[in-house]
């Protein structure tokens, strides 16, 4: 319903819309970049149930649309800023309506792109894929076979309505089991979108973005690619990251949330390797935004080349870390006063804490993290009574 509205509201105005249908946001990063389109759109709930669904922007070098052209839009939409004149847009009439156009062609591009990024094969291994029931249900499968790996293959049965449930990134134990039970080398999990990837090794351990991270950054570093032996990652990461990488020669560089901050961030500093503890991954070598697919084909190649993941992560020391996330009816409401909270907290229980609104959620994302886990447990209780109070 999403893709065709927009579809129609894009002719009625004079604009071709190329449609790749059921596609990674990836993909639509790769080919508004690579084909020379003026925008990208993905109509997406991300990690979130099918009812969350919104709309993602890009402009035309497949990076996420710049905030003031954001700000502008939602402006327009709500009827703050009317730039015709107090007029709706105008619409476009006779030959200048736009068209529809299948581009099928555009994501089939974009698997050959993903299944050129290898540089060796996976014969032999074994592979455990999770679709999420979403975007990569079917493409994931697509490069590990054309890659020759055996896949075995959960959450690609997506009816529209089932998309992160119970299966994909955020709920790891469909593949933990996957990959128990079949004995497989290896296993990933992608969200509804695909732009996040977390993988679990051949014990069925997870392996979070930190740890993948700290697995493709000391992998890189021996083949004399990273450069300034330097990488990006957020304040929600572990602080185990920036101890171990440190412990193999590795810097880190610090933002805030958001796989946009770890893009403009290391375009800034000239870091190659940045991202998430939530699994976005990004290389710019290869890609503008994160992608679960390449994530799990760069882990695929250190696999190839050095061993088993969990030898690979066996540097990786974390500290202890709770992450909750607190419902709420009223984001702002439900913040008074937290952040001073967690800064008295942070003092008397010597640990980090991280209160912040989700993006996406009508949630309030906690994580404390400090040498001591009954620290961390007591911070996190202390801050959701206070949400709760403030919402009650």
């Amino acid at each position: 319903m999403l893709e065709y509205s927009l579809a129609s509201g894009l002719t009625a105005s004079g604009a071709d819309a190329y449609i790749l249908h059921v596609t990674t946001t990836p993909s639509v990063s790769f080919i508004t970049r690579c084909d020379g389109f003026d925008c990208g759109i993905m109509v997406s709930a991300s990690h979130n149930a099918y009812m969350d669904n919104g709309i993602k922007l890009m402009n035309g070098q497949g990076e996420k649309m710049e905030d003031p052209v954001i700000c502008l839009i939602e402006r327009y939409l709500n009827g703050d800023f009317q730039p015709f004149g107090g007029k709706d847009l105008p619409f476009a009439r006779g030959s200048d309506i736009g068209k529809t156009v299948d581009y099928i062609s555009g994501r089939n591009r974009y698997i050959g792109h993903l299944i050129s990024l290898s540089t060796c094969s996976y014969k032999g291994l074994r592979v455990g894929l999770d679709g999420a029931n979403g975007s990569a249900f079917s493409i994931a499968k697509s490069v590990f076979d054309a890659l020759g790996a055996k896949t075995f293959v959960i959450g690609d049965e997506p009816d529209g309505e089932n998309v992160n449930d119970g299966v994909g990134s955020t709920h790891i134990e469909a593949l933990r089991r996957l990959v128990r039970d079949n004995s497989l080398d290896v296993g990933f999990a992608f969200d509804g979108d695909a732009d996040r990837c977390i993988a679990v090794d051949e014990r069925g351990e997870v392996v979070t973005g930190d740890e993948e991270m700290y697995v493709c950054a000391n992998y890189l570093k021996e083949r004399g690619e990273l450069n300034a032996n330097k990488i990006v990652c957020t304040v929600m990461s572990n602080g185990g990251l920036i101890k171990s990488l440190a412990a193999c020669g590795i810097d880190c560089e610090l933002c805030e949330v958001g796989d946009k901050n770890v893009c403009d961030a290391m375009t800034k500093t000239g870091a190659v390797l940045g991202g998430e503890r939530s699994g976005h991954v990004v290389f710019s070598k290869y890609e503008t935004t994160g992608d679960g697919l390449v994530t799990a084909i760069m882990l695929m190649e250190a696999v190839v080349e050095k061993g088993p993941l969990s030898k690979l992560v066996k540097g990786f020391k974390s500290l202890p870390q709770i992450s909750v996330s607190v419902p709420v009816t009223d984001k702002t409401i439900a913040m008074e006063g937290v952040l001073e909270l967690s800064a008295r907290l942070e003092r008397d229980l010597k640990v980090r804490i991280i209160a912040r609104p989700s993006g996406t959620e009508r949630v309030v994302r906690i994580m404390a993290e400090g040498e001591n886990e009954e620290c961390c447990a007591l911070a996190c209780k202390i801050l959701i009574n206070k949400i709760t109070e403030n919402c009650d």
